[in-house]
């Protein structure tokens, strides 16, 4: 069947999958599935809806809330009418839902909380959004809830959508997504049907999913890489499930037993960091087996066979111990994809040592997003880097090392941005990244930096920050981190603990941790600790790249002190102002080194 725009893949679902659980979600306690049929019936009630409110081809709908099936109803109903969708964060400020509702010109909203319909109420106070035209998905006293709209779609009839749905073209607007960047005022990335769809095409052979699979999905549907993969699921008849929230992953995937999913590295990192725990509890014999089996698997390649000895030790840890790290995971899981930022190599190797392939993917919210995976086969897939190219997609590596790409995937633009559009393209069409990034044996891509994060020391030598922070997060006693030191004569690094694996660490080294956390990060053989384990990193690196001060900050750096991107990029400028005479100290008596 010809997929060429979004919508287009509902009646395969109906023709070709008709199942009973296409989603599924709680409801008082229990996943509830919608069948294939139901889902369609409630998206088309959606897009008649919408246009008995006025909504047409064109006009703007902001979406706000975290993954759930109505997510899903109002997009598809949204784009059946050619109308645009705005996913928004349900995590950013009322200035951005402002700034983005009146940049974007958005007629009518889906909010599912009463949290965040209070943001878009406060957002929306001098805006023309008339408050008939805001619903939401969870029942709110004196708001609109989401069946409302359904009854009013219900009045119209679903032929009269043909037209509409004819008259939608695949290089017309599908949805603006809103990229905070690290820097500055959101800019809304234009993607069309075919941006999306000929990523999915793309990128499909890469992701071994079948119509018998379920999928587990809590990365958030706003963000391009979960939506983009959704659409995959779709194609192929993968019923989804969504997790009830970030909370309770570990419950959901023990309940749902997916195939698959997808996460941000940093999830993981916590994933591994509390089986690691787990591994520092037990006593005796146990301990020994686990630290040997999580030993073995740190040496794991996935490239190269290690021989017949190492291979039956494997064998042996993954019946005593990583069967249950697998069972922990939902006993089901045939891979899990990797997106959103850099995946310790580490992390990659222990779980495919446990025989659960890790697929890490690389691309921007303004190529759809993915430009190479690494595939589920070991052939396709290289620890350390993000994969191969994938299908129809062109990169060449800039003389500068910045990675360029040209496929259909890429972006119209950004939304009323032309000069900043501009920018991003070269005369060839060449699309610039941004990222810093090398080919590895003819066909593996290494991403080595972000370019604009680059910076100079006063010895005239170039530090790439991210490289050493990802170092520096090895240690499960490294929450987060930030290298500075722009124009100085050495990089420094603000370190902000992992304070649970800290206070476990200060009570096995009868260190006294019942105190804040602005008590804990002054201590003396705290301080000292994480001195000497970051000398300890700094062996990998050359002499001017070591860090050699570095300062424990007591607070989380979050998305709504502004101070991370809401895909938990480290925001440097504004962390750089509000520590400045932190790092300033820093270097006050640098000529001693």
């Amino acid at each position: 069947m010809d997929i060429r725009r979004t919508f287009d893949i509902l009646p395969q679902l109906q023709q070709k999958y008709n199942k009973p659980d296409c989603f599924a979600a709680k409801v008082n306690g229990q996943y509830t599935p919608i069948s294939t049929d139901s889902v369609v019936e409630q998206v088309n009630q959606v897009s008649l809806g919408l246009r008995a409110l006025g909504v047409g081809k064109n006009d703007k709908v902001a979406l706000i809330s975290m993954n759930r099936p109505e997510w899903m109803f109002a997009d598809f109903g949204i784009a059946q009418l050619g109308a645009t969708s705005v996913p928004m964060y349900p995590s950013i400020t009322v200035e951005d839902y402002k700034y983005i509702f009146t940049d974007a010109g958005v007629k009518a909203i889906f909010v599912s909380d009463k949290k965040l319909l209070d943001k878009v109420r406060e957002a929306t106070q001098d805006l023309n959004i008339p408050a008939e035209n805001i619903f939401t998905f969870d029942k709110v006293e004196g708001a609109r809830h989401f069946s409302e709209l359904l009854e009013l779609g219900k009045q119209g009839n679903p032929a009269d959508l043909e037209p509409l749905k004819a008259a939608v073209q695949p290089d017309d607007l599908l949805t603006l997504i809103y990229t905070s960047g690290t820097t500055g005022q959101p800019k809304g990335v234009m993607l069309t049907h075919n941006n999306i769809l000929s990523n999915c095409r793309n990128a499909q052979r890469f992701v071994p999913v079948t119509k018998d699979d379920k999928a587990l999905s809590f990365l958030p549907l706003c963000h391009i890489f979960e939506r983009m993969v959704t659409h995959i699921y779709l194609i192929n008849g993968v019923s989804i499930y969504y997790a009830e929230s970030m909370e309770t992953i570990a419950d959901n995937l023990r309940e749902v037993h997916p195939q698959i999913f997808t996460t941000v590295p940093r999830l993981l990192e916590k994933v591994y960091d509390k089986i690691v725990a787990k591994g520092h509890e037990l006593e005796g014999v146990k301990k020994q087996l686990f630290f040997w089996a999580l030993n073995l698997g740190l040496k794991y390649d996935n490239q190269k066979d290690h021989g017949f000895f190492y291979n039956t030790q494997l064998a042996l840890a993954n019946k005593l111990i990583f069967s249950k790290w697998r069972e922990a995971l939902g006993g089901s899981l045939r891979c899990i994809v990797s997106g959103g930022g850099a995946l310790q190599p580490r992390l990659a190797r222990v779980f495919w040592s446990a025989g659960i392939p890790v697929m890490e993917g690389y691309g921007l919210t303004e190529t759809s997003p993915v430009i190479a995976v690494g595939g589920y086969e070991r052939e396709n897939n290289m620890i350390g880097t993000v994969g191969p190219v994938i299908d129809n997609t062109e990169v060449k590596i800039a003389p500068d090392g910045e990675i360029l790409t040209r496929s259909e995937s890429v972006m119209k633009g950004y939304y009323n941005k032309p000069e900043l559009t501009a920018k991003e393209f070269d005369e060839e069409g060449w699309f610039h990244t941004g990222d810093i990034g090398e080919i590895v044996e003819g066909r593996f891509l290494k991403i080595t930096d972000r370019k604009k994060e680059m910076f100079k020391t006063s010895g005239g030598k170039y530090i790439a920050p991210q490289v050493i922070e990802s170092k520096l997060k090895e240690s499960p006693l490294v929450e987060q981190c930030m290298v500075v030191g722009d124009g100085q004569k050495f990089p420094s690094a603000l370190v902000i603990p992992s304070f649970d694996d800290l206070k476990g660490w200060c009570k096995r080294n009868n260190v006294d941790c019942n105190c804040s956390n602005e008590e804990l990060v002054k201590n003396e053989k705290v301080v000292k600790m994480y001195e000497d384990l970051v000398h300890k990193y700094n062996s990998g690196f050359a002499q001017w790249e070591q860090v050699k001060k570095i300062r424990l900050l007591p607070q989380l750096w979050t998305v709504e002190s502004g101070e991370m991107t809401p895909t938990l990029k480290v925001k440097r400028k504004i962390i750089t102002q509000n520590n400045q005479e932190l790092i300033e100290s820093l270097y006050q008596h640098a000529e001693k080194h």
